[in-house]
């Protein structure tokens, strides 16, 4: 049987969207020079913040948004990849973009290790328990494992990288590469989204049980979800410790965590656009209240706390996907759902009603997603 296809509609003004915004990224340094002046390399640089974390926050988005785990030690990933990258770069000569698949394995290893025992936990119980996986992370670090972490003073002189070469070294040559990644995780995770996987992940998220019952190995995928989030974690490590130069354990501590948490909830789990948006006003919006420096954090939280009264579920929550049927169905059925209100749902009206998601001809009932002949009734799913 064929899969449905997804609707496609307004893709002429996703590609204008895109077109627009490929535009402004490649002008917005010269852009910022023009509207603030002198201060340009410091907004370059905060979007630079905005774009590691909002790399943070896609891969953290994985494991909430998309497999519905309480994760509040997404920071233990991130200085895994971190470490592993200057490590590798101030011990044995690597350069930083060789070390990239390092810090990926290296966080994703980490995240099979400390996932497999607990990934059975489910809401409270998970996220107190990630809360202690940062914090031994951390532990370690500050007692120098191995004698390689340089203990609570971290390391020093990690090398810029080079790509193709060119030494990103200035602020406005990070913008570039920066957002370059986020594009990169944008299309990454909207592929995965969109896999067999992806749907996998929102059936598990939404019904637990429903989906082990039809055979989904929900044990095998939430684990797969920790280790691909915990993997981009850790290159968007290898990026920090690259463009900082110099880390510590104090970089990665618990309010890290809580900081990517609220990123994906303020915006709206599961949903891409809401993720970057929420970087936006949690990473980004605080910088143009600096001069109110005492209370900024203070109307800060009472925004948050204002808007999880009203919208409990992010700025922009996820929604359901909508999908067209391919040309097969469209044949045998007439070519789509039932209307608004769905006549015919009580097997008498025009296009039958199908609890599954199915369309059926008309004057179907269908509890269970069969193909039925005009007028029938079916409760279990068969064909009649």
């Amino acid at each position: 049987m064929s899969a449905a296809i997804p609707q496609d509609g307004g893709r002429a003004g996703t590609l204008a969207l895109t077109a627009a915004g490929v535009v402004v990224f490649a002008f917005a340094p010269m852009i910022l020079r023009a509207a603030v002046g002198g201060t340009a390399p410091y907004w370059i640089d905060v979007l630079n913040t905005v774009g590691l974390y909002t790399m943070l926050a896609l891969s953290l988005n994985v494991i909430l948004g998309h497999a519905g785990m309480f994760h509040m030690g997404h920071a233990a990933f991130f200085a895994v990849g971190a470490y592993t990258t200057a490590i590798l770069n101030l011990t044995f000569g690597w350069s930083i973009i060789s070390t990239m698949p390092a810090a990926a394995l290296a966080a994703g290893l980490l995240a099979a290790v400390v996932a497999w025992p607990i990934i059975h936990l489910r809401g409270d119980y998970l996220l107190i328990v990630t809360i202690g996986i940062v914090e031994i992370v951390r532990i370690a670090l500050t007692n120098d494992v191995f004698g390689l972490t340089g203990g609570p003073n971290g390391l020093v002189g990690i090398a810029r990288p080079k790509i193709f070469g060119f030494p990103v070294v200035r602020p406005q040559h990070f913008f570039y590469f920066i957002w370059t990644m986020v594009a990169l995780s944008v299309l990454l995770f909207h592929w995965l989204e969109n896999s067999r996987f992806g749907r996998a992940l929102k059936f598990i998220k939404e019904d637990t049980l429903a989906a082990e019952n039809i055979g989904v190995n929900t044990t095998g995928h939430k684990l797969m979800a920790f280790v691909v989030g915990a993997a981009w974690a850790g290159v968007a490590g290898t990026i920090f410790a690259s463009r900082m130069r110099t880390i510590s354990p104090e970089s990665f501590n618990f309010s890290e965590s809580v900081l990517l948490f609220t990123i994906v909830i303020l915006g709206g789990k599961g949903n891409q656009k809401g993720v970057i948006l929420g970087s936006f006003l949690v990473m980004g919006l605080p910088e143009l209240f600096r001069s109110f420096q005492d209370k900024r954090l203070l109307v800060f939280g009472a925004a948050l706390v204002v808007m999880m009264i009203f919208r409990p579920e992010g700025l922009l929550p996820s929604r359901a996907s909508r999908f067209r049927l391919p040309a097969p169905w469209k044949e045998r059925y007439g070519g789509g759902s039932p209307p608004a209100g769905r006549p015919g749902a009580d097997g008498g009206g025009t296009g039958g009603h199908d609890a599954a998601g199915g369309n059926l001809a008309a004057g179907v009932n269908d509890a269970g997603g069969g193909n039925l002949a005009p007028g029938g009734d079916d409760a279990g799913g068969g064909a009649a």
